[in-house]
């Protein structure tokens, strides 16, 4: 008897690495030191000691069961995007520039090839973000998980400025709210979705006139990552007072988790155009308004709150870096929440 007898493929994990090497390398910043296969990821702080008052920003998430449509498919080269996506999002809405990212795979079986696909899609998510790889693991849990499926998780940190932190405090009646469109469900609800929809092949490789896409190709569209048009906004002087990630909890829990007591915000329902993904997951699973604003984005995954003033020039930014914004509410006096209308 040996490891691998027992479930455990030592080799293949040393095949998955180098696969995996070129992805990896194409995502080293300066400040990474070392190599591929450490024990731990090394990164440099000379630079961020130059900053006046640097505060260290941290995010984790996995893409939740969205991994199962992956699984359905064979289409493995995406669901990387959506792990780092939703950790660099929330370090970006907090004002910080992600800086690393280490990712977590735990699978049935470790089918090398499987493996490298899944970490070029998160490569290519540090890319879209600009922070390093410097490090993940890969574990092997024979008779704990079926050997054609895995789950995935990651870590992000990140560097902000303590006086360019957005944390709400200085929000005020009449600033206006700009979301940023999203990609379509990105990685929260599929508990849900796969209730809606039959999880079957013939049903998610059916083209829908109303997508423009199949349904599978609709569903699993990577998360759009919003690190660039953060920066832009910054990079143009303007001021986000506050922000917020829409992930799970959709609307009604995520937007008040950006206003300081006494502060309300108001969406203006119309005001964007919805995703037609979520027209049809509405319909065909007879699912309430409510409960769509509640779980969903609904077309918006990021929404920034800016002085009136600032809104043309944070409407130009958003837009230079290839992200679509509308003007979607504002901010009122009141008590803390949202109001959809």
């Amino acid at each position: 008897m040996d490891y691998k007898n027992s479930g455990v493929d030592i080799e293949a994990g040393y095949r998955s690495v180098e696969l995996m090497k070129d992805a990896v390398k194409a995502t080293m910043r300066p400040e990474v030191l070392g190599g591929l296969g450490g024990f731990s990821g090394a990164f440099s702080l000379a630079q961020i000691k130059d900053m006046e008052d640097p505060v260290l920003l941290s995010g984790t998430d996995g893409c939740g069961t969205k991994v199962k449509l992956a699984f359905l498919l064979d289409k493995h080269d995406t669901i990387g995007i959506d792990a780092v996506a939703m950790c660099v999002n929330d370090v970006a809405c907090a004002g910080g520039e992600p800086l690393f990212f280490l990712d977590y795979i735990a699978c049935g079986k470790n089918y090398p090839e499987k493996i490298a696909t899944i970490v070029g899609g998160v490569a290519e998510g540090c890319k879209q973000s600009g922070c390093a790889l410097v490090g993940g693991e890969t574990a092997e849990h024979p008779g704990l998980m079926p050997e054609d499926e895995y789950d995935l998780a990651g870590f992000a940190v990140g560097v902000v400025e303590r006086k360019d932190i957005i944390d709400g405090k200085d929000l005020k009646d009449g600033d206006v709210l700009i979301g940023m469109a999203s990609t379509g469900v990105h990685s929260n609800g599929f508990s849900l979705v796969r209730k809606i929809f039959n999880m079957d092949k013939e049903t998610l490789n059916t083209y829908h006139e109303e997508l423009g896409k199949t349904l599978g190709e609709a569903l699993l569209a990577p998360t759009r990552i919003y690190v660039k048009a953060m920066r832009s906004i910054k990079d143009a002087g303007v001021r986000v007072k506050a922000c917020s990630h829409i992930t799970g909890g959709g609307f009604y829990e995520n937007i008040p988790r950006m206003l300081p007591e006494g502060k309300h915000a108001v969406i203006e329902k119309n005001s964007y155009p919805i995703p037609p993904i979520f027209t049809m997951m509405a319909r065909e699973g007879n699912v309430a308004e409510e409960m769509m604003y509640n779980t969903y984005n609904m077309g918006l995954g990021m929404i920034v709150a800016v002085d009136p003033a600032d809104v043309d020039k944070a409407m130009e930014a958003i837009k230079a870096t290839g992200d679509v914004p509308y003007v979607v509410g504002k901010i009122t006096d009141g008590e803390k929440g949202v109001t959809l209308c």
